[in-house]
C-alpha cells in the first residue's frame, strides 16, 4: 500500500489550484501585471504544468471564469418569453457586477481584444454557445406564435446581452433587475 493519489486526482487538484490562484491574482493586481510564474507560485505548481493545459495567461483566466460551468444551457421555456428572458438577463447583469468577478471579466476582456487566438476560443466557448442557447429559446417562442416570423433571432440574441455588456464596459449605470427588465421589455416588445 501506498500513501501516492491517483495521478487523475492530483492533475485535477492542481489544476483547481490553477485556476484559483489565476483568478485570485487577476482581483488582486490586474491582468497587465499578472503571470504565468506568479499563478505557478500561488498554485504551488511547475510552470511547465500550467503550460500543459493552456497556451497563455489569457487562456489560464478564460478558464478561470468560465471554468466547467455548461456553456449554452438551454434557457429556460415556460412559454412566457418575456418571464424567461427576464430570469436570464437578470442573472447575466447580476454576475457582470458581481465585485468577485469583475476584475477577471475585465481582464477578459482586454485580452480578447488584443490575443486573436484567445478571441477565437471565447467565441467558441463562451459567447457563441451562450449567443446559440438565446437563439434557440427565440425560435421556440416565434413556433409558439409569440415573435414575429420575420424577426432577426441572431440580432435579437446580440442586443440583449449587448445591451448588458455595453453598460457594463462603459459603468454607464448600475447592473440590476430594474436595468434588466426594461431591456427585455424593449426586445421583447420589438420582436412582436
Amino acid at each position: 500500500m501506498t500513501d501516492k493519489k491517483p495521478p487523475v486526482r492530483r492533475s485535477e487538484k492542481s489544476r483547481q489550484a490553477i485556476l484559483t490562484a489565476a483568478r485570485e491574482l487577476v482581483a488582486e493586481y490586474g491582468f497587465a501585471k499578472l503571470t504565468i510564474e506568479a499563478i505557478a507560485a500561488r498554485a504551488g505548481v511547475g510552470k511547465q504544468t500550467i503550460y500543459r493545459w493552456w497556451t497563455s495567461k489569457g487562456a489560464v483566466v478564460l478558464d478561470s471564469l468560465i471554468g466547467d460551468t455548461p456553456n449554452g444551457a438551454a434557457l429556460p421555456d415556460t412559454g412566457d418569453l418575456a418571464t424567461d428572458l427576464r430570469e436570464v438577463m437578470r442573472l447575466t447583469a447580476a454576475e457582470m457586477a458581481s465585485p468577485e468577478i469583475q476584475a477577471s471579466t475585465r481582464a477578459m476582456n482586454v485580452a480578447v481584444q488584443t490575443d486573436p487566438a484567445l478571441a477565437e476560443v471565447y467565441r467558441e466557448r463562451y459567447l457563441g454557445p451562450a449567443l446559440a442557447s438565446a437563439r434557440d429559446r427565440l425560435a421556440s417562442a416565434r413556433e409558439a406564435g409569440q415573435v414575429a416570423a420575420d424577426a432577426d433571432l441572431e440580432v435579437a440574441a446580440e442586443v440583449l446581452f449587448g445591451a448588458i455588456y455595453y453598460r457594463w464596459s462603459l459603468g454607464l449605470g448600475p447592473l440590476d433587475d430594474a436595468y434588466a427588465d426594461a431591456v427585455v421589455r424593449l426586445v421583447a416588445s420589438g420582436l412582436r
